[in-house]
Order: structure tokens, then C-alpha cells, then sequence
């Protein structure tokens, strides 16, 4: 099994993608934090089957993580990653040997997005949030200018961000959204999973029923708010801490009262002890 190449400063890698693109070969990106599964190989497998050369970034993101939240102690996996790529024959892993590598002394510039990322959703919660994925992101596209970047949609507001700041940014790339990728009890697959216990992970498989159960309900035309308001109950019945169940136009996010108000998405995020589980649907 051939190893993917594995550069960790920026000089080696925009060496490497300078030879691809010698050879007239197309560049898919696949922007990761680690802690692979199957939901980001699914990723991977859409980059191969649409560019010549797949590149996959791993990094976490210190910008991202509010002083509260789990940056220390996220799941960090580097040589499983690495097997797991190379099964797939992922082609080059760009991983910055520090954090200083992407955030040297001095660096003093953010972008803050808005549109999708001020949406009251994830933003409501975690406020620096999407101020540090569009950088970061931002960074990884002009490092690398892929032709194409693949997201996976589990992470619907983050795609639309990012969808929104590479369209208002004219950056030459194709963002693609990826389908979630779900266990067999239709939980949505996620780093974060790892850290539910045995009970809280047989319970988990509830919030996807509920997003499925109002996406049909609303579909025959129910009252959104009713659904909303019954899946919530439901929700919160079931021991989650619930931080937003919401019907939004899947692709401004903006709030709608009704089906004929564009196409719906449902989103979704909750705790199930310690673990912040988020999930959404289309209806």
C-alpha cells in the first residue's frame, strides 16, 4: 500500500500541487480536523471520483474553539488517519507541523462572515465559531487553490458558510456538499461521538428520528411551528438539552413560516451529557 505524501509546511506543498499542475491535473481539497471515520473517507471518495489528485487537510483549528469548549482534548489520531488515507489513496496530507505554521507571531487578520453565519443557529451558540472556520478555510483554498473543496452537509451551516464566503470572495473553486454519512440507528457520524457512553450512544439515534418525523409532517403541508414545537418536546422528553430545532430556507438560512417559502431544512443541536450532538434534514 503506497503512502500518501505527507507535507507539513506550506513551501512543500504548493511544491507538490506545482507539479500537478505542470501535468494538467485536477486538485480536490478535503479540509479535516482528524479524528477520521467513515463520514470523512465518504468525503475523500467524492474528491477522487471528481479530480485527478485528492489532497486532505488536517488541523485543528484552534480559532474555532471558544476557551469552554474541548480544543485541548479533541480527538487527535494522526496515524490511524494516515492508514485509513492511504487505503483510499488519498494522494498528498497537508499537515501543518504547528499551529504557528498557519498562525505565525503577528498574524492579525480574521474574516467575519455573515449571511448564513449570523443565522441564529450554531453562531447563537458558539459566537467566534464561523469567524474561525472562514479563516481558516480561507487560508487552506489560497494555500492549496483547489479546483474543488468537499464538505461534508452534517455540517450544514458551516457548508453554507463556506459556500457563501468562496462565491462572495471569487475564489476560482467549486465547493461541494457532501451527504451525511450515518450509522446503522441513523445516528450522524461525528468525531464527538466517541465521547457518549454506552447508554447516552443508544439514545442519540432519537434526534435524527425526530428531524425525519417533522421533515414528513411539515412535507404534508402540518404547521411548521406546531412540528417545531412537538419535536422539541419530544427532544427534550428524551433527556437531551436542547439548544435550537429550527426550520430553515435550506439555502440562505433565513427564517420561513411556511412551505411555499422556498426549500426547507431542517437543523437541529443538542446535548446528551457533556456531548453536543448537531444533525439536520431536508424536507
Amino acid at each position: 500500500m503506497n503512502r500518501p505524501i505527507v507535507v507539513d509546511t506550506v513551501f512543500a506543498l504548493r511544491t507538490a500541487i506545482r507539479g500537478w499542475r505542470r501535468d494538467g491535473l485536477s486538485v480536490a481539497m478535503v479540509p479535516t480536523m482528524g479524528a477520521l471515520h467513515d463520514g470523512h473517507i465518504s468525503l475523500v471518495r467524492t474528491a477522487l471520483a471528481t479530480a485527478d489528485r485528492c489532497i486532505v487537510s488536517i488541523f485543528v483549528n484552534p480559532a474555532q474553539f471558544a476557551p469552554t469548549e474541548d480544543f485541548s482534548t479533541y480527538p487527535r489520531t494522526f496515524d490511524t488517519d494516515l492508514a485509513l488515507l492511504a487505503r483510499e489513496k488519498a494522494d498528498l496530507i497537508w499537515a501543518p507541523q504547528s499551529v504557528s505554521v498557519m498562525y505565525p507571531e503577528g498574524f492579525a487578520t480574521r474574516i467575519v462572515p455573515e449571511g448564513p453565519a449570523t443565522a441564529g443557529l450554531e453562531d447563537r451558540f458558539r459566537p467566534d465559531f464561523f469567524k474561525g472556520v472562514a479563516t481558516v478555510v480561507a487560508k487552506l483554498f489560497t494555500q492549496v487553490m483547489p479546483d474543488l473543496a468537499v464538505f461534508g452537509q452534517k455540517d450544514y451551516q458551516q457548508l453554507k458558510v463556506v459556500t457563501r464566503m468562496a462565491r462572495d470572495l471569487d475564489l476560482p473553486l467549486r465547493v461541494i456538499g457532501a451527504p451525511t454519512v450515518r450509522e446503522a440507528d441513523g445516528l450522524a457520524m461525528s468525531s464527538r461521538n466517541v465521547y457518549l457512553s454506552v447508554e447516552q450512544r443508544a439514545e442519540a439515534p432519537l434526534l435524527h428520528r425526530v428531524l425525519r418525523l417533522c421533515a414528513e409532517k411539515i412535507a404534508k403541508e402540518h404547521s411548521i411551528a406546531t412540528i417545531l414545537s412537538e419535536g422539541r418536546e419530544a427532544i427534550e422528553r428524551a433527556g437531551f438539552v436542547l439548544d435550537y430545532l429550527e426550520a430553515r430556507h435550506a439555502e440562505t438560512l433565513a427564517s420561513i413560516g411556511s412551505v411555499k417559502d422556498g426549500p426547507i431544512r431542517l437543523l437541529v443541536a443538542a446535548r446528551l451529557g457533556t456531548t453536543r450532538l448537531i444533525d439536520n434534514v431536508g424536507v
